[in-house]
């Protein structure tokens, strides 16, 4: 895997939109807070574009992603906000460019069809963390900003991928996975399955976390996975934030819980529930396409391989 140039203070960080638009007053926000971090901060067009719910029409967002990675003056890419538009820029992705041009690229949610893309197309090694808009903006809490800096400044491993004081991560099976780490928004994989862009989990720990889907909605997107040979070929699971994923229209509904343990567990492979990654304040920062591993009998994820250089 290709490994981007850990950041320092004075480098410069992209913000670009690959999916959704937001206020002008949340880019400003972001773009003051990357600046009290130590960093200078360029800011796509189409950050400050809208078409729907689109930050701009496709063109636009995919121009703006190739130019950053493109352009020797910026040193690392942050997404501005997910919501919905990264798959449909997939194919006016310059991957290759990519490939030529290896830069921390950071985002959650809907960028999960750009992290499996640059992963399995690039080689890069990218990051889940925190977004611009999302997050960075209305100033990230002690524990979020930590992750994220020591993520993407330290060229170093990372060690012990640590929870929120007194937030705990469970077991749901026991036992120990090695092997790289890659994952993202359910509905994204899911989104992808059989396209080109598809994710490849053989051998890998998969890392999956949701927002505002009810139980039945994650039942169906993890059969989907299941009936795809997914979970047969993982080395292990790594079950994050299920922000708001509670039943809400079915009474007589499948808890979260019990989705998980009639989907997942059947696999025997080594499982852990609420890693703070995702949708979730605070939240950690994970490098994919890296190897960890995963002792899910103790509740840990332990980064062996650096993520920069």
């Amino acid at each position: 895997m290709l490994k981007p140039k850990a950041l320092k203070k004075g480098d410069t960080i992209g913000i670009t939109a690959t999916s959704s638009p937001t206020t002008e007053e949340k880019v400003r926000a972001a773009k003051t807070r990357l600046e009290e971090m130590g960093f200078r901060v360029k800011v796509a067009e189409s950050c400050f574009s809208k078409h729907g719910y689109l930050a701009g029409n496709d063109q636009l967002r995919a121009d703006n992603l190739n130019e950053m990675f493109a352009d020797q003056g910026i040193d690392g890419i942050i997404c501005l906000r997910g919501g919905y538009g990264a798959p449909k820029i997939l194919d006016k992705v310059d991957f290759q460019l990519i490939k030529a041009n290896p830069k921390i690229f950071m985002g959650y949610s809907d960028i999960t069809a750009l992290h499996m893309a640059m992963n399995q197309i690039s080689g890069l090694v990218t990051f889940h963390g925190p977004m611009a808009a999302s997050d960075i903006a209305g100033g990230l809490d002690d524990f979020s900003r930590y992750e994220f800096l020591k993520a993407i400044t330290e060229p170093q491993p990372m060690g012990l991928i640590p929870n929120p004081e007194n937030i705990k991560v469970e077991t749901l099976v026991e036992g120990r996975a090695e092997g790289v780490i890659i994952g993202g928004n359910l509905a994204l994989i899911s989104a992808t399955m059989g396209t080109p862009y598809e994710i490849n989990t053989k051998g890998k720990i998969i890392l999956l976390e949701e927002i505002g889907e009810e139980p039945y909605s994650v039942d169906r997107m993890l059969t989907q996975m299941a009936l795809a040979g997914k979970f047969d070929d993982a080395a292990g699971i790594i079950l994050g934030d299920w922000n708001d994923c509670q039943p809400k229209k079915h009474d007589e509904s499948l808890s979260l819980m019990e989705v998980f343990q009639e989907i997942i567990l059947p696999y025997g492979k080594p499982t852990i529930f609420n890693l703070k990654a995702g949708h979730c304040h605070p939240k950690v920062t994970i490098p994919f396409g890296v190897r960890g591993v995963l002792d899910a009998t103790i509740g840990s994820l332990e980064i062996k391989e650096s993520a920069t250089i």
